[in-house]
């Protein structure tokens, strides 16, 4: 069985712009105004550092990600094997590359995908329990930690009222609330072409507005990718409230302590604010060069290593919380930071997100995986239902308070939603602390919106002014017309929604 084609043109365009430009796939162009001002000042500030590259032929990172895109979407979230090969995660699998594959093996028995080159290397994933997927490293056929039971306390959902659970209150809407443009809205969400799989509309954290697509229900896990690296916010932000680290103290990375590293400067605020510094190519950069071999920001994906050693032995490039890049260097420090400050207190690691944070608000769905050493990718490898990420957002929203309990810093919120002074610096009003924020207009809702952003136009948008919060998801095959129905339903959101007062 032989899955792709050849002709889907400028793929690698459409992956940039689900990370440089609006979650529609439109240009940003004010990314692309003062591009030389932009390398010109980070040219100044470069340190003499040199660059090593991933190792490995490109083509078997591209297949170990085809591989993993494949087994969850088969194995997590239920879909199938055929549609999944043409519509699902083109990100660390582009869809150009998936043509050289000349067999996939969908082992529904072994819950496993085998994909074959025409080289002989056959790249495998499996599904590794409450962990979602895996890809294994070429010649081996297991992971190299042990798996545990990701157990929620929360009682059955169908008996609890949202959100902590599934049940929605029979009173009517606010009479303040246009119920027929809200109804017109998510209708617009749902652009046949757009492939649209969740989109659910909150208003003080009340569901007004829920669809799903052909076989997607309330539960299912959909992909998620970078909305993860909020998620990542999230967990340092619980264990900031705990007490483990203070958001402005030098990050307490293990590879850094040698007296006289310069990275011993780098604040855990820095790295929130992707401004490490850290030589680490993105797919994101503005100087990106194709020549260089394939891109650390894909290689902590697919590369099959320990991926949180490989980001922490990265060299200095420049002075932290100076240059502002979108890279997967710093959410996958934060998560390195994670477990250290978990395991460092003497707590299991993989069930502390359940534990400490998904059981407070009520999520029960989110599926977060791993490398082949148990280290969490949520950089990017996470899928939840969209009602999961509705509470997520909506913890925001209350300023990290969940039924009267703090679950984030005082002042969180506020620390993820203001531009990073790195990225203010070369005047792109965008990023925050793992949020992208509203700061240019990208979608028709106020500046100060915030939001989380994954690619193929996975979205959690928050708009304090309005007490909203919008999760759209969908199939990464639709991402354009998916971004462009996206903002149609939301500027009739705004006309159905008064600001709150």
């Amino acid at each position: 069985m032989r899955y792709g084609q050849t002709g889907r043109a400028a793929i690698v365009l459409v992956v940039l712009a689900q990370i440089l430009m609006s979650p529609s796939g439109d240009v940003m162009t004010h990314a692309q105004e003062g591009r030389e001002a932009m390398l010109a000042r980070a040219a100044e500030a470069e340190l003499d550092t040199e660059y090593a590259p991933p190792p490995g032929d490109p083509l078997w990172h591209h297949t170990a990600g085809f591989a993993k895109t494949l087994c969850s979407a088969v194995f997590v979230t239920g879909l199938d094997p055929a549609f999944a090969a043409e519509n699902v995660g083109f990100f660390s699998s582009p869809y150009e590359h998936r043509h050289h594959v000349t067999n996939v093996d969908v082992d529904r028995d072994l819950r496993q995908v085998h994909l074959t080159l025409p080289d002989g290397v056959v790249r495998t994933a499996k599904f590794n329990g409450d962990h979602g997927c895996v890809t294994l490293p070429m010649g081996e056929d297991d992971v190299f930690f042990e798996p545990v039971d990701i157990t929620t306390t929360l009682p059955d959902p169908a008996t609890q009222p949202w959100p902590m659970g599934d049940l929605m209150p029979s009173t009517p809407l606010p009479a303040a609330i246009d119920a027929d443009k809200v109804a017109a809205a998510v209708a617009a969400a749902f652009d046949p072409a757009g492939m649209t799989g969740g989109l659910v509309i909150t208003h003080k954290g009340r569901i007004i507005g829920e669809r799903y697509g052909d076989g997607i229900t309330m539960h299912t896990p959909l992909e998620s990718w970078s909305m993860g690296k909020s998620l990542t916010a999230t967990l340092m932000g619980v264990l900031i409230e705990q007490g483990v680290y203070d958001l402005y103290q030098p990050a307490p990375v293990p590879e850094w302590q040698t007296p006289g590293d310069p990275r011993q400067a780098i604040r855990i605020a820095d790295i929130l604010h992707m401004s490490s510094g850290l030589r680490f190519r993105g797919v994101a950069d503005p100087d990106l060069d194709p020549a260089l071999g394939y891109p650390d920001h894909l290689y902590v994906y697919t590369g099959t290593v320990n991926s949180f050693e490989w980001a922490a032995t990265r060299p200095q490039q420049w002075p932290p919380n100076t240059i502002g890049r979108y890279r997967n260097s710093d959410p996958v420090l934060i998560n390195y930071l994670v477990r250290l400050g978990v395991e460092g207190r003497g707590d299991e690691y993989l069930s502390f997100p359940q534990r400490e944070l998904f059981d407070k608000i009520g999520a029960r769905g989110f599926v977060l995986e791993t490398d082949p050493y148990g280290n969490y990718l949520l950089q990017g490898y996470e899928l939840a239902p969209a009602r999961d990420w509705a509470r997520l957002g909506n913890l925001y929203l209350q300023n990290g308070v969940w039924n009267g309990e703090r679950l984030l810093p005082e002042g969180y919120t506020e620390f993820v939603s203001t531009l990073a002074p790195a990225w203010e610096a070369d005047g792109r009003p965008i990023y925050g602390g793992f949020f992208w924020i509203n700061g240019t207009g990208s979608f028709p809702v106020p500046r100060e919106a915030y939001y989380m952003s994954g690619a193929g136009g996975q979205t959690t948008l928050i708009v304090p002014s309005h007490d909203l919060v919008v999760v759209r998801q969908g199939h990464y095959g639709g991402a354009r017309a998916g971004g462009r129905a996206l903002r149609e339903a939301l500027a009739l959101l705004m006309e159905a929604v008064p600001p709150s007062d």
